[in-house]
């Protein structure tokens, strides 16, 4: 992965450092709905999902044999439903909530993941006391309430029936990815046989399959409404979202997913609405407003408070509460 220059930081340093890197690669995937608009979310999350399942089998292809030789079907059951809740139906819910509701909206309901991580992997054993994280927690709210506030504040015309809809959207995204993240994190704390990054390719694989199943009703409608030039931007932004995050992106989350416990992996989520906040910026070209800074310097804190829950047992929980070594 190209992180031993990184190994002054230290394992959770390193873990850190991953984090804000996938953040940064998964926060694409909030502006792809916005650029290619003429799509459905079916259609996007085909196309995105059929990339990354030929990188990723291109990229496997010299290790198949034995990585297929050391997984059994409770590894292949995993890698089914951790590929359609982290992927599959997460991204056409979550595109279908920034086509309808927008990118702040659907930003605000994501940062919740944080919350919901962080409170289901503090039941793990040998994880920080929920007591000790609750300063994050608190901050961590403070700042998806800043991003609620300026979200309402900045309400579109869009009719309530449609925005109410993109809020279940997006809080189906929401219920979607928790339950990934927690099941992707604990299966990675029980394999020793398998790397971050083949883990990663292995779960693009079988997304590749389920992606097939679903092109075939994605792709017959609406497929003759698009014209070449239409359809040759649809295929470079889900080539590209698929490289980025799919790939590269879920790789470094593997990785930090190994060296960080759950309780601290939640907080790295944080990140993804960092970044989602921050393309959508550009996008609209416009500056945050006074209530999106503040959102972001709580979120900052809220990581930070998080880091230093930890550091008192570093030694400890972050070997045991996950495992040794993983998206």
């Amino acid at each position: 992965m190209g992180l031993g220059g990184l190994g002054g930081l230290g394992r959770t340093g390193v873990g850190i450092v991953c984090g804000i890197v996938a953040g940064a690669l998964w926060g694409v995937v909030f502006l792809a709905p916005e650029l290619v608009r003429e799509f459905t979310p079916l259609q996007l999350s085909a196309g995105r999902y059929l990339a990354y399942g030929l990188f990723a089998a291109v990229l496997v292809a010299p290790r198949w044999r034995t990585l297929a030789a050391t997984l059994g079907r409770g590894e292949w059951w995993a890698l089914v439903w951790l590929s359609l809740l982290g992927n599959i139906l997460y991204y056409v819910l979550l595109a279908s909530a920034v086509q309808l509701g927008g990118m702040a909206m659907t930003s605000l309901v994501i940062g919740f993941l944080p919350v919901a991580v962080t409170l289901v992997g503090s039941r793990d054993r040998d994880a920080v006391p929920l007591r000790a994280l609750i300063p994050s927690l608190v901050l961590s709210a403070a700042g998806i309430l800043c991003i609620g506030w300026q979200t309402l504040g900045a309400a579109g015309t869009g009719s309530a029936t449609v925005q109410a809809t993109g809020l279940v959207c997006a809080v189906g995204a929401l219920v979607s990815w928790t339950t990934y993240a927690v099941g992707n994190s604990r299966w990675l704390g029980r394999l020793d046989h398998v790397s971050a990054h083949e883990w990663s390719l292995l779960t693009g694989v079988v997304t590749g399959a389920q992606a097939l199943l679903l092109a075939v009703p994605a792709f017959l409608i609406g497929a003759a409404d698009h014209g070449a030039p239409e359809w040759l931007r649809f295929c470079a932004i889900a080539g590209g979202v698929a490289i980025l995050a799919s790939i590269v992106g879920n790789a470094f989350w593997n990785r930090m997913s190994r060296l960080l416990p759950l309780t601290l992996t939640g907080q790295m989520i944080l990140f993804e609405t960092l970044f989602a906040l921050l393309y959508g910026f550009l996008w609209e070209q416009r500056m945050p407003s006074m209530a999106e800074v503040a959102a972001i310097g709580f979120v900052i804190a809220s990581v930070l408070s998080c880091v230093t829950a930890h550091q008192p047992k570093n030694a400890v929980p972050v070997e045991s509460a996950v495992g040794e070594a993983q998206v």
